[in-house]
């Protein structure tokens, strides 16, 4: 019985879903179109890959940036039929979601790409014939704010998008502002003076040490 039930369950995994979704242990792509023309595209324009890295070592360039892509920006013609091999560098959860597509022929507007963790997976979509800038990110909210976010520019886009790491400035900068009380100012001198004794100290056990030698 239990080996009928691991068998079924491998079936489904593998199971190509409606309505371009599939998914199996360790990845999933939904809204998947390599054949049906968004309205107002007469014909595929030409095919493009690109390759989406993700993971944590891309936001070491970015101070405040937790999670990234290797990339903030990509760029393609209308009408495109663009395969995105999305891969993930991490040991946990990662995405590649495109939002403000035609949601006539992609559920809620989106095409999506997860990869449970370190690992690949592909998919195609046609983008649409407008000439607009589109949001790239992780759908786990955690992951957008702490930077893993970007755009897809369509025909040249519509402008650039906020509060792209290392691309665009932040809608609402993060501030540190410093509080100066009777308190702080005390610990600052405190600190400043003990630094300089410290110094001198070291200098002068130094200055010992050479003259026994």
């Amino acid at each position: 019985m239990s080996t009928l039930v691991l068998f079924l369950g491998l079936v489904f995994s593998s199971l190509t879903l409606a309505g371009g979704h599939r998914m199996d242990m360790d990845s999933m792509v939904m809204n998947e179109n390599p054949m049906t023309l968004p309205e107002g595209c007469r014909k595929i324009a030409g095919d493009q890959t690109i390759t989406v890295h993700a993971g944590r070592k891309y936001a070491y360039s970015f101070p405040g940036v937790v999670f990234a892509y290797d990339r903030q920006s990509w760029e393609a013609p209308p009408c495109t039929r663009l395969t995105v091999r999305f891969i993930n560098e991490d040991d946990i959860r990662h995405q590649f979601m495109v939002h403000g597509l035609p949601e006539k022929l992609y559920s809620q507007g989106m095409f999506h790409i997860e990869v449970s963790g370190r690992g690949e997976a592909a998919g195609t979509f046609i983008l649409p014939p407008d000439k607009k800038t589109y949001l790239v990110h992780c759908d786990i909210a955690q992951h957008t704010e702490h930077g893993m976010k970007a755009q897809l520019k369509v025909g040249g886009g519509d402008g650039d998008l906020s509060s792209l790491p290392g691309l665009t400035q932040p809608v609402r900068p993060d501030t540190y502002p410093t509080r100066w009380t009777g308190t702080s100012i005390v610990l600052l001198i405190l600190a400043v003076f003990g630094g300089g004794a410290l110094i001198w100290l070291l200098g002068k056990l130094w200055r010992m040490m050479l003259s026994d030698t």
